[in-house]
């Protein structure tokens, strides 16, 4: 989704740099990302009962994440040669900073993934998919409320994760937002993300649409949070269908902003592009 926002209503079909991005961010990015924390996750997910599935993350044998690292180098290179021929010597700085972020996250010693708030706040790192985006099909930047909405949006995901494996991370001794606040008050925390997402959309966007996608987002979690579940701990097949609906949101998303580009374009009546 965040490699498609910054191109609107885009021509799919007849753009080769466009698909070369789209291929790099459905693959190799995401080999990168996860596969780095797959290594560095090993004891942990062994713990966790939802992953080793196709949707929540492998459980990968020793031999297989041992052979990982020199798969995700490989799989980088033809991309590094792509994207330095169509976008320059500055994406050698973006690849830069994504491996310092995946360090800043993953490396021992340091591993912001288990030092609450930097485990929610280096999440914001996806925010170079836009950047990507606009330097490889020769656009402009998106508007900082899109950064903004984007970062929130990228942030409250992880956080739902994180909801979805106290259990686990507390057997490890792993800390994070979650384990630290609790479930209850992180679904809470999840609403208050979505509530402002929603404001940043409606008033900046006018788009009641994904507007009314969020603002029910934030509505559920609140329900969630004081009715429904509270406490307890989500089922296998309940994290599935939650999987399963918040994938599909982010579909429908993603083929509303394509066809009416509400997101990457503010309205010139906000007076925020000329």
């Amino acid at each position: 989704m965040f490699y498609l926002m910054p191109l609107g209503r885009a021509d799919f079909l007849h753009s080769g740099k466009l698909w070369l991005g789209f291929i790099f961010v459905l693959f190799p990015l995401g080999f990168l990302l996860y596969g780095v924390n797959d290594i560095v996750d090993a004891e942990n997910d062994a713990l966790n009962p939802r992953k080793g599935t196709f949707m929540f993350g492998s459980r990968g044998a020793r031999e297989q994440l041992a052979a990982l690292k020199w798969q995700i180098a490989v799989v980088q290179i033809p991309f590094v040669i792509a994207f330095y021929y169509f976008v320059g010597p500055r994406i050698l700085w973006w690849y830069a900073v994504l491996l310092l972020a995946v360090g800043i996250y993953n490396a021992p010693g340091i591993a912001w993934k288990g030092r609450p708030p930097f485990d929610v706040l280096i999440q914001a790192s996806y925010l170079l998919v836009f950047v990507l985006s606009s330097w490889l099909n020769n656009l402009p930047q998106l508007p900082w409320q899109t950064f903004l909405f984007g970062a929130m949006f990228a942030m409250h995901s992880h956080i739902f994760g994180e909801v979805m494996d106290i259990e686990p991370d507390r057997l490890s001794g792993r800390r994070t937002t979650a384990t630290v606040i609790g479930r209850v008050r992180a679904k809470f925390l999840i609403a208050a993300f979505l509530c402002i997402e929603t404001t940043l959309v409606q008033f900046y966007f006018r788009d009641w649409i994904i507007t009314g996608f969020l603002a029910i987002g934030a509505l559920w979690f609140l329900v969630d949070a004081t009715l429904l579940w509270k406490q307890r701990v989500y089922s296998p097949g309940e994290m599935r269908l939650f999987l399963w609906g918040w994938n599909a949101a982010a579909l429908l998303g993603m083929l509303w902003d394509w066809l009416h580009g509400s997101l990457t374009h503010v309205v010139a009546d906000a007076g925020l592009l000329p």
